[in-house]
């Protein structure tokens, strides 16, 4: 099995996070959200993976930090790690086809912008399974359309009228990959284009006018990360979930000074707290120090100092320096507020 992650994208919604730092690197609940994705789904998959491949954007943004970070990653679940790279931002077709070499066999495709939890049996003899989620607003979302069979006949992008509450959630399975990458060709050899970009649903679409089986996986959970209040919603999430599951979130390495953590939290290594309150619902990454302060649903990455702060809602990055009296915030990395 292999698991192809294309994740190409700036991540232009998550600023100023996201200018130093690529969007599925950013950690939710302490760990990278590729990193939680990919593990997520090897677990749901229940079997060996071979290879993941990752498609990278611009080698300046995501540099050999990244790369090494992705290979561990991989080598982590007994996987090799293959880098591709999109040059050009050509749509989610044409971000598959940039990692054509390893389009063949069993494999899944999982764009790295959302979390889910699941726990179902895959239906290996469909020739292919699109993830998706039950929603409250179908026109809001892509989502398929299924016969008596519960079989997918359409995928339907923001339907005006009822098709299904079903929404697509951009994790697909392929019994033979290269099937897909055959009907991708002919997307991008026939220029057939929609939003200024290749898209997968015009290769899957031509599948289906081909007789092939598609079938739906359903989570549990899906969660998005694409901007700063669900990220931190989604922060606060992963970790009610990841308490119930019984991790351990505080590092035994955090210092206490006449503070207090309320549960969920989730707290890295060599975190210094004075006289401060945190949680519930709070991540704060390594070498942090909080002084005189109050912090709940937030998210903290890594050797950022707060001071005589009350936060709620906030999302802060690394490096940063925070000393005020402000409450809901937004602050970007190497940041100094005093």
């Amino acid at each position: 099995m292999k698991i192809i992650v294309p994740m190409a994208g700036r991540g232009s919604r998550l600023r100023p996070h996201t200018l130093t730092v690529p969007k599925p690197l950013i950690p939710v609940a302490g760990k990278p959200i590729v990193h939680r994705l990919v593990s997520d789904i090897a677990k749901v998959l229940g079997e060996p993976i071979d290879e993941i491949a990752f498609v990278l954007g611009d080698p300046a943004y995501f540099g050999d930090d990244v790369v090494t970070s992705l290979t561990k990653l991989a080598e982590s679940l007994g996987a090799k790690a293959s880098i591709y790279r999109q040059d050009q931002p050509l749509g989610t077709g044409h971000a598959i086809m940039c990692a054509a070499a390893s389009l063949s066999g069993p494999a899944v495709i999982a764009y790295a912008d959302t979390l889910i939890r699941a726990d179902f049996n895959l239906d290996k003899e469909a020739d292919a399974v699109i993830w998706v989620k039950q929603v409250d607003q179908p026109e809001a979302y892509g989502v398929v359309k299924l016969n008596d069979k519960k079989q997918i006949v359409e995928l339907v992008e923001k339907p005006q009228e009822f098709v299904s509450d079903l929404a697509v959630i951009g994790i697909y399975y392929f019994k033979d990959v290269a099937i897909l990458k055959n009907e991708l060709q002919y997307v991008l050899d026939n220029n057939i284009i929609h939003g200024g970009e290749y898209q997968i649903n015009d290769g899957i679409k031509r599948m289906m006018a081909n007789g092939k089986t598609f079938v739906t996986g359903r989570v549990d959970e899906w969660m998005d990360c694409g901007n700063k209040n669900v990220t931190v919603e989604t922060n606060s999430r992963m970790l009610g979930f990841l308490q119930d599951d019984g991790e351990e979130l505080v590092s035994k390495t955090v210092t206490l000074e006449n503070s207090t953590i309320t549960p969920p939290c989730y707290i890295g290594e060599n975190v210094v707290l004075r006289n401060t309150a945190v949680g519930p619902n709070v991540s704060i990454g390594d070498g942090c120090l909080l002084d005189n302060t109050t912090i709940k649903n937030s998210l903290v990455q890594t050797k950022t100092v707060i001071k005589n702060a009350n936060l709620d809602n906030a999302m802060i990055g690394n490096n940063a320096v925070y000393d005020g009296n402000f409450k809901t915030v937004s602050i970007g990395d190497y940041s100094i507020l005093e």
